[in-house]
């Protein structure tokens, strides 16, 4: 069981390799990333960046290489340890993946009951607080498709927090919307990881890693960078 209390890294990569399909994508990877810290993750299209988010929750099997991610083994984990795992991170999506037959609030109850929750009163009280934390007090009763993008996303965010996740993975958050609604979005993230979430955001717009300068991993000819590490162009072979 993941640990709270440790002061172990969110996330821990040792001598990992990604494959899509029976390509290795990445190689060699190395990365340890803390608790409540925010890494964007960026890369060209093909370069392997979904592959890695989608690895990090056990989308996809690591093959080859070593990582731990809330605490959890990646290597061979279970079905019930991924179900686990998936407790103590969120993952959010560019295309947002909410029920489009079930109203914002059956769209969350469904993920809590799924999650474990068991009773109504606590599940609604939750329910209440991450909409309140992503600005949307009164959509409970609304249908997806009678919600803006960005009202979508919002949601989408509030279901990722409602088991108070140590860490979310957010796939290109911000494709899908227009820059003022992406701006708000990201002030979101940024409120979240103040805190105490850590967040690996994979993101092609660059305007927010200039206006909002943090630690950068780059998927590059099947190498992952790390702004920690070594200088690299952020645009350049984009």
């Amino acid at each position: 069981m993941a640990n709270s209390f440790s002061n172990d890294p969110v996330v821990r990569i040792e001598n990992a390799t990604i494959f899509q399909e029976d390509v290795a994508i990445l190689n060699d990877i190395n990365l340890s990333m803390e608790k409540g810290e925010f890494a964007y993750l960026i890369g060209r299209t093909g370069s392997g960046k979904s592959s890695l988010l989608k690895t990090l929750y056990a989308d996809l099997e690591l093959r080859l290489g070593t990582m731990e991610v809330a605490g959890f083994k990646i290597n061979g984990i279970s079905a019930k340890k991924i179900a686990q795992l998936r407790r103590k991170i969120g993952i959010i999506f560019q295309d947002f993946q909410l029920l489009p037959d079930r109203t914002v609030a059956e769209n969350l109850i469904f993920v809590m009951k799924a999650t474990g929750w068991k009773e109504r009163s606590k599940m609604k009280a939750r329910m209440a607080d991450v909409l309140m934390q992503v600005g949307l007090g009164s959509v409970d009763s609304k249908m997806p498709h009678q919600l803006s993008g960005g009202e979508q996303q919002r949601v989408v965010i509030a279901r990722a927090l409602l088991n108070e996740p140590v860490l979310l993975i957010a796939d290109e958050p911000t494709g899908n919307l227009d820059p003022e609604v992406s701006d708000g979005i990201f002030k979101l993230f940024t409120d979240i990881n103040k805190s105490g979430t850590a967040i690996l955001m994979g993101t092609h717009d660059h305007s927010f890693l200039e206006k909002h300068p943090a630690r950068v991993f780059k998927c590059y000819q099947g190498k992952l960078l790390d702004s920690q590490k070594e200088n690299f162009d952020l645009r350049s072979n984009y």
